[in-house]
Parts: structure tokens; sequence; C-alpha cells
């Protein structure tokens, strides 16, 4: 003990009382020289002054050194009911002093079934099964997975192919990425992919397809695009790949009124099936539980994962209807079985916590609690269109979206190297706000439970903010 370092001492210290209590210097630099973060430049990490959080308390992360910054990304697109909620942190207590993990495969467990239930319950009508994993990109990997076996069981070997979006982010697995749309996440993967057919997505403030560029009297030109591709390639497709309403990564871009529908409408009239990726817009964000239940809309698969615990804990689901689960229905000999899993499938504590999160919604009547919060959003994000470099504002439910320009009459954007995304959340960090941006894109996706009062403090901030770095 004599020979130990001041600093092993401390952890020694620090290992007996089981707790790890370090200042934030000390903790910023195992930061930097031991982690590698998620689509961050280390190289402009290591060595910065950069927040580390230590707890969280309702729409507000708190760090080491006591500083409060209301979550404007609700924790990257997972949280629901505010951070460290009462009832969620009790139930996966409870959870931790009955079972930890235990494997579905050969065995099932009691919060796994409950929630299979509870989702099935609550999901789009017609969708009757429920396969676990624990993350988007798997959940979203493992519906490609399945519509792939399923034509290939059902006597339609030639439809291998699927139909992806432009902007369209489905996860970083080669599956995911595969039937994704952006190339600054996918292009240097390119020969790892397995080929799928480009469809354009309704980015209407950017429309390709309008000689006038203008949405409003194009006509749904994207959707007569599709409709012109499923034709042509029917014989072939296996599937279709949709972030229903929303595509998020690719900029908040908010699909029109109808076209969810009208790629329904199209699967079924070329025998495509339709696979939705809801793991960002499902659980009230659209303010719907899902987005495809706005447009009467049952996908033959959905993919669910980010709000499904509430944020709490990784969890995935893929929903599926009972016709494409019975074509892996037979003997063991026919090897008809779906041969996917994952470790930790239906982990009980993660289950336990999902339960939890759907007892909120009914005890706090959570999704009549979101018009006027959507209204006021809207007011706001209308309100600055007044600015001289705001562009276009989009918004579905409590998702919103702030495309900054450089000039407004012809569209013209920021250049990518000038970082004006990074610049105003980096501002409104100064503002008591922590954003997280999409390129020129500034990202509102803030806790469902968030208040009137604070999601005004958010929009004050974020608008100071825009007006700070771009004059």
């Amino acid at each position: 003990m004599d020979n130990e370092t001041p600093e092993a001492q401390h952890w020694g210290t620090l290992r007996r009382k089981n707790v790890v209590e370090l200042d934030t210097e000390t903790l910023r630099r195992y930061d930097s020289e031991y982690l590698w973060h998620p689509f961050t430049q280390m190289s402009e990490w290591e060595g910065a002054e950069n927040i580390i959080i230590a707890r969280g308390e309702g729409s507000y992360i708190i760090d080491t050194d006591g500083n409060r910054y209301l979550d404007g990304v609700g924790a990257i697109w997972t949280n629901v009911h505010g951070h460290c909620r009462a009832e969620i942190n009790e139930a996966v207590k409870q959870q931790v002093d009955r079972l930890e993990h235990s494997t579905l495969l050969g065995l099932s467990n009691d919060r796994a079934a409950l929630l299979a239930k509870r989702l099935i319950d609550i999901a789009p009508p017609g969708l009757a099964k429920v396969f676990y994993s624990d993350n988007g990109s798997t959940a979203v990997e493992i519906g490609v997975k399945m519509a792939f076996q399923y034509q290939q069981q059902t006597g339609n070997k030639q439809k291998t192919k699927f139909i992806r979006f432009d902007n369209a982010y489905h996860g970083d697995t080669v599956g995911s990425m595969s039937v994704g749309g952006i190339a600054i996440y996918h292009e240097v993967y390119a020969p790892l992919l397995f080929p799928t057919i480009k469809a354009p997505s309704p980015y209407c403030y950017r429309c390709t397809l309008s000689p006038e560029g203008d949405c409003n009297s194009c006509g749904l030109l994207c959707l007569k695009e599709l409709e012109r591709l499923m034709e042509q390639h029917a014989h072939e497709l296996a599937g279709l790949v949709i972030e229903p309403s929303v595509q998020g990564a690719g900029g908040m871009i908010v699909q029109p009124p109808g076209f969810v529908k009208g790629v329904r409408e199209l699967c079924d009239r070329f025998d495509v099936l339709m696979i939705a990726d809801e793991v960002a817009v499902g659980f009230g964000r659209t303010g719907a539980m899902f987005a495809c239940g706005k447009e009467g809309v049952t996908p033959d698969i959905m993919a669910l994962s980010k709000g499904i615990s509430a944020g709490y804990l990784p969890l995935a689901a893929t929903l599926t209807t009972k016709k494409i689960y019975d074509a892996f229905w037979g003997d063991y000999a026919e090897l008809k079985t779906f041969f996917h899993g994952h470790t930790f499938t239906g982990n009980p504590i993660a289950c336990a916590a999902a339960l939890a999160s759907l007892d909120l919604f009914e005890k706090d009547r959570l999704l009549e609690s979101l018009p006027p919060k959507i209204d006021y959003l809207n007011r706001r994000l209308q309100g600055l269109l007044d600015l001289p470099h705001v562009g276009d504002v989009r918004q579905e439910g409590m998702i919103g979206g702030i495309e900054l320009v450089v000039e407004k009459d012809t569209r013209k954007p920021y250049h990518w190297e000038e970082r004006i995304g990074v610049r105003v959340c980096l501002e409104a960090r100064k503002r008591g706000l922590f954003l997280r941006p999409l390129g020129n894109i500034i990202v509102i996706f803030p806790p469902l439970s968030i208040s009137l009062n604070e999601l005004a403090l958010l929009m004050d901030g974020i608008e100071a903010s825009i007006t700070a770095v771009t004059g």
C-alpha cells in the first residue's frame, strides 16, 4: 500500500466504497485516452473541454461540474418521459432483484412475453408477432432478412432485391447500410453492401423532380417515380424499406400527407413487402403512437427501438404479420427456421423498463398532452422563417428541423466545411441547451414530457443562437 501512487490509492478507496467519483479533468483525460466516440473526428475531440454528463433530471442533463443543459435531442431521439423517471427507475430496480438475464434460446421470460403482448396490442392492426433484438440497426436488418427469406420460402426465389430511398438512414450494420441512402455514412463501405434499387425521397424543399422546384404543385412526382420503379422491378423485389413520416438522419425530412399511404398501396399492387423503420418516429414522437397509424397503414414488417424503453436500456423489436410468420412454420428438417438471434434478445431488465414506459403513456395520458406542445412548436418554427438565414422549417409532431442557408432566394446551402450547424449548437450550449445538428440542419427532438415553459426556453435559445452565429 505504501508504494502505491496517490491515484492508485484513490481508486482503491473508491473501489472499497463501491463508488467512482472523479474530478472533471481526470474524467476528460480518461475519455480522451481510452474512448472512441461515434460519428466523431477524434482529432478534434481529444484534449478539448468536453462535457461529461453525470446525472439526469426531467428534461435536463447535468455535467460533473453541476451545469444543467436542456436536452433538445432527447438523448439522441430515445427519451420519452424525461431523465430518471422514478417509476421506470423502480421497475428496473425490482427486476434486477428478480432476474438480470435469461436467454430466449430454449427458454422464455415473463417480461419478454408480457411486453410482446403489449406491443401487439398497440401496434397497427394485423401485426401479430414480435422478434426482439437490441438496437435499431439490428431491428431493420432482421426485417430485411425476414422479407428475403419469406420470398425464398413462398416460391418467389427471384425476389431478392430491395427498394431504398434517397436520404434514408436505417443503421450501421452491413444490411441496414445497404438499404440506406446517405453517402457520407455509407459510400466508403460500398464494396461491402448488397445492391438495391434507389427511389427519390420527398425532400420537398430541395425537390429534384419538379421543374419549378415547388413541391406544392408537383403532385407527388416522387410517388409516381416510385410507381415506375416498382412496375419495372416488381418481379425481383422482395421488399421496400421506409422511414414513415420523417427521414431522420437525412435531415428531418417530412413526407407530404398521403405519401406513406401511397407507398403502402404500391407495395400491395406489386406484391412487395413494406418494411417500416419506426425506430426514431415510434412511441408518440409524431403525435400518434406509431407514424404508420396516422395514415391508417399497417406495414408487413415494422422495426422499433429508441423510445421503446424510454431511452433507458438497449432494446429493439421487429414486428410482423402472421402471414410472414407462417412462411417460417414447418418441420425442423425443412430448414424454414429463422436462423437469427442475439445474446441479449428479450433481456428482462430492458423489457421491464419498456413495460413501465407503456404504463406511463397511460398514467400521464402522454399522447393526449402533446397537441398544445405540437402547436406551440409549429408557431415558433414558422416564426423562425423571418430570420434571414433560415431557409426551411419542417415539423411532424414533436420533431423539428431548421435548415440554414446562405441565401434564401436561391436556397444556397452553407458549405459543409463551414460547420454552421455545429457552430449554432455550440452557441446554444452557452445558453444551457444541448443540441446535435445534422449538417446545416438544427434538430429539435426533446423528451415528449417537456413542459411548455421548457419548450419555450428551448426555442428561445435556438432562435438566439441562430441569430448570433448567422447574423
